[in-house]
Order: C-alpha cells, then structure tokens, then sequence
C-alpha cells in the first residue's frame, strides 16, 4: 500500500480534527505493536442518536443558516457525523418537555382515542428535517412508560405494567398503532424496543420488566399482533439496562445475565419474533454472553451513557472506552443519546447530562463537545455495510477498524495515557509509525 492511500486524523484536548501528514514507512526492523489481520466480524450497520423534545427546542434558537449547518452536519451522508440509524421515543422519554402518552384515555383497549398529535409538535419536525437530508436513515422506537392507566400504580415515573390479558392486548396495539400512525406522516419506524430500561424505577417516565414478562408480551402479545396487522417492523429485545452488580452481589437480587435475554431467548416461542437484542447501561456487563450464545442475531448499543452536563475531555475518553467495549464484542450499531442541548444539558426532571453538541441561547451558535469528536471518529468514514476486521498486538485493546463497502479500512485508536506513545501499525506488507500525542483520539483511513 502506498503512503499517499493514507489519511490520519486527530483529536486532543487542545485541537479536534486535525488533519495530520502521513508517515513515512517504519524503518527496516520495527516491530509492529498493532496488526490487522484478515479476520472479519459483525457487520456495521451505523450511528446515531436520540430525538428528543429538548433537543429540537435547543435549536429553535439558532438562526436558520445556523441550523441547517448543524443538522447537515449529524445527518448528511456527506456530512461530519454522517449518522445513519436513530432513536425516537414512544410517548414522553426523560427528555420530553412534559410527560405523556399517546393515548391516556382509561379503558380504551381498542385504541379509539390513540393519537401522535403531540409529536407532530416536535419529534416529527426533527426527524423529517433529519430525513431530507439523509432519506435512508433508520428508526427504531421504545417507550419509556406506557399509558398511566395500564400501570400500577397509576403513574408515569414509576411502577410496572397491569398484567391483565386486556391489558396486554391493548399494549400490543398501542404499538401497532404506533408504527402505523408513523408511517401515515411518510415515517418508517424499523424497529421497536419493547421497553426503555427495563430495570429502571426512576422519577422520570419508567417502567419496570422481569425477563419472564417480556418473554410472554413478545410471545403471545406483540408478536402475534404485528403479524395480525402484516407489520414488518422489527421486534427487538430492549433496551436491557442490567445485570447491575451491585444488585446482583450486594443487595443480593438477579438480575444476571439469564435473567432477561436467557429467559426470553431460549423460548423458541418468544425467540422467533425476536430480530436483535438492545443493551445499554449496565447491559455492558451481559452482552458478551449473550452475543456468545445468540450469534445470529444482532445487537445494538442504545444509549451512551450520557455523563453530568460538564462535557469535559476527562469523560470523553470514558465514553470512548464504551464503543471500544460494546465494539469489540458485538454490536452491530452505537446510538448516543442527546445530539444537541442548552448548555448544562439539564432535563425536567433535574438531572443534567451531556451532549455532542451544546446551543448557547445567548450565542444562538453550536459548540461541539467532546463527545462530538469521539463519535466522529468512528461515525466519519465507518458507514453501513462495513465489517469490524481483526487486530492482534498491545494496542488491540484500543482500537477498532472496519473495512467499508469500498475496500477502504478505517482503524480508530486513543491513546489515552498520560504522555505520547508511538503506534507500529502494519496493514499487508506495510508498516508505518504514528506518534500519538497524550490522551488522544485518532482515526486512520487506508485505501486501495
């Protein structure tokens, strides 16, 4: 491979982005401390993040050409992030100006009254504006609370589903109301996750599942009902937010591994409407024994866990150890959770949390964060239908190269030690030297 075929871009604290020379060829007897190899493993199938109410409200503030530089620069397949797969929620997620749902009129089990009004105020402008720039971007969809009337108790912020078999089949038609619903405003909704953090009684809307609930509304409940109604949307297992081991060994609860995927996923009844597997959170600690045991089925990583609102470089590389982590063991996609925010990132319910990108309403201009930068790493020559390669060496265990559709391999690797370090990579039958600058972020494009 010659050295003109290769880009090298870099991110520090101090300069993001930067585009840097080439190296010349390693000297005659270097000793490669990364190789990659011609292993191949899960197909990529992309990026993205969350649409959220507060998100689409940070922007309303920016002058038009402002906005249109920003959304071109998260959707556009020639844009910065080029991000190619997203979330909605279904009803009011954490990031809603308001809780609800789409349909709180009580004992209306045939979904007479289901309406998507709300989102036609929010949610819908954000995604079609998305879609006009990139139409082959995909959704999937789970909600954070059903109904207040379907719970007990009767509450948004806490509680868990009425197990009454009207109940359930009325849930599962809420869903399907949902896709279709969608679908009439020019929206294909790809998937559906059947609950957001199955684990969480939280403040916020929530809903909490045990693996044996969801094995019977997949089974008997949601399954049949999108085949009833001739639904192609896919069903997914998530979003999956344990085993956490302080319940597990502290507080002497199970919530295992087998607790959710094992006992959904060995029902063969359950499993064959089941198309992949969402884990966020605390799932980072299941999805290597499920993806062991469940090979066929893809993965996904539906929430990057979303920091303290400081935005600071020090959780920058935290989160990049998550797409190293989730990467490295299987998942087919990454989602982060809110692209755009007011500064501090604080929600309604208190808690104030990161974002890619920050709308100062007194600039009315974007700042990119950190993780702006982290996600463009990957997301920035890493597109749909490119497979994860193999890599063997020290410096394996922080990185991650995909080869595209193109032939092109694009490697991403952090340094995140506290001074520069020299990466030997050797691709084929060449060999080339990168000094890599103290905690820092790297991405390297080699092409035919």
């Amino acid at each position: 491979m010659s050295i003109s075929a290769l880009k090298w871009y870099t991110s520090s604290e101090q300069a993001q982005w930067v585009a840097r020379k080439a190296p010349e060829q390693a000297p005659a007897g270097t000793i490669p401390n990364l190789t990659i190899t011609p292993d191949s493993y899960q197909t990529l199938e992309g990026f993205g993040g969350c649409f959220n109410e507060l998100g689409y409200e940070a922007m309303s503030v920016l002058p038009e050409e402002e906005r249109a530089k920003l959304m071109h620069a998260l959707f556009h397949p020639q844009g910065e992030q080029r991000l190619s797969i997203c979330r909605l929620p279904i009803g009011a997620s954490d990031y809603a100006l308001e809780w609800y749902s789409h349909n709180e009129t009580d004992g209306d089990y045939a979904m007479e009254h289901f309406s998507i009004e709300r989102d036609r105020k929010y949610l819908i402008p954000y995604i079609k504006e998305a879609l006009a720039l990139n139409p082959e971007l995909k959704l999937f969809a789970s909600p954070w609370s059903p109904p207040t009337w379907m719970k007990f108790p009767k509450a948004y912020n806490y509680g868990t589903l009425r197990w009454e078999p009207e109940i359930l089949a009325a849930y599962a038609l809420y869903f399907v109301k949902f896709v279709q619903a969608y679908r009439e405003e020019g929206i294909t909704i790809h998937q559906v996750h059947v609950q957001n953090e199955v684990v969480a009684d939280q403040k916020f809307p929530s809903c909490v599942w045990t693996g044996e609930q969801l094995r019977e509304f997949i089974r008997d409940y949601l399954g049949p009902a999108f085949e009833a109604h001739g639904l192609d949307t896919e069903i997914w297992l998530g979003t999956i937010n344990a085993p956490d081991p302080w319940e597990e060994l502290i507080k002497q609860k199970t919530s295992d591994y087998d607790a959710y995927a094992g006992v959904v996923l060995s029902d063969p009844e359950a499993y064959k409407y089941v198309k992949g597997v969402g884990y966020q959170w605390a799932g980072k600690y299941a999805i290597q024994r499920t993806v062991q045991s469940y090979p066929e089925l893809r993965y996904m990583q539906t929430e990057n866990e979303c920091g303290d609102g400081q935005n600071t470089w020090f959780y920058a590389k935290y989160v990049y150890n998550l797409y190293q982590h989730y990467f490295s063991n299987g998942v087919n996609a990454y989602i982060y959770w809110n692209m755009v925010l007011a500064p501090h990132g604080r929600s309604t319910w208190g808690w104030e949390q990161n974002s890619m990108l920050t709308v100062d309403p007194a600039t009315r201009l974007p700042v990119a964060n950190p993780e702006y930068y982290v996600m463009k790493h990957f997301s920035r020559f890493a597109m749909p239908g490119s497979v994860r390669a193999g890599l063997i060496g020290p410096w394996s265990g922080h990185a991650t190269a995909f080869r595209t559709p193109a032939g092109a391999l694009t490697l991403v690797i952090a340094n995140l030690y506290k001074e520069s370090r020299t990466l030997h990579l050797e691709y084929g039958a060449a060999l080339h030297s990168f000094v890599l600058e103290a905690e820092s972020f790297h991405t390297i494009v080699l092409e035919k």
